[in-house]
């Protein structure tokens, strides 16, 4: 059981990881290219990565999620809600304590402004909150798990 769940773990930092670009990506490209604020990109593009988180999580992350109910769907949009809350209040925060203009470095032509690290921050908190309320959704009445 223990090989099975490092497993999942790994799956998860890896549906993560992909989820993450997404919403980097398009948080970028709405900051800098559409000059959007970032506390009206952030959730936006959060929208669009928990869209693609679930997707993975669903199809192979996490075993019999594809059976999931109703419920256990609305429970997961409703813990999608609050990680989408607690991502934008952590960046109000960062953006109060430590700004968001400040620019970190440049590659090539590309400019790495604070916001990206206060966004990678947000996001590893949120990832530690969305782990353990999704699995706990998306596995809940699966018996193995429940012993796991």
């Amino acid at each position: 059981m223990r090989g099975k769940r490092i497993s999942e773990v790994l799956r998860f930092a890896v549906a993560g990881v992909a989820g993450f670009v997404v919403e980097l990506l398009v948080l970028i490209l709405l900051k800098e290219k559409l000059g959007l604020d970032t506390l009206i990109a952030t959730p936006i593009a959060f929208l669009l990565s928990v869209i693609v988180n679930y997707l993975i999580c669903v199809f192979w992350v996490f075993d019999g999620a594809r059976d999931q109910s109703r419920k256990n769907q609305a429970a997961f949009l409703l813990t999608s809600v609050i990680g989408l809350l607690l991502n934008e209040l952590l960046m109000f925060l960062f953006r109060i304590m430590w700004g968001e203009e400040t620019v970190l470095f440049t590659v090539f032509s590309f400019t790495v402004s604070l916001y990206v690290l206060n966004k990678v921050i947000a996001t590893i908190l949120v990832m530690i909150w969305n782990y353990f309320t999704k699995r706990k959704i998306l596995t809940k009445g699966n018996k193995e798990e429940d012993k796991a």
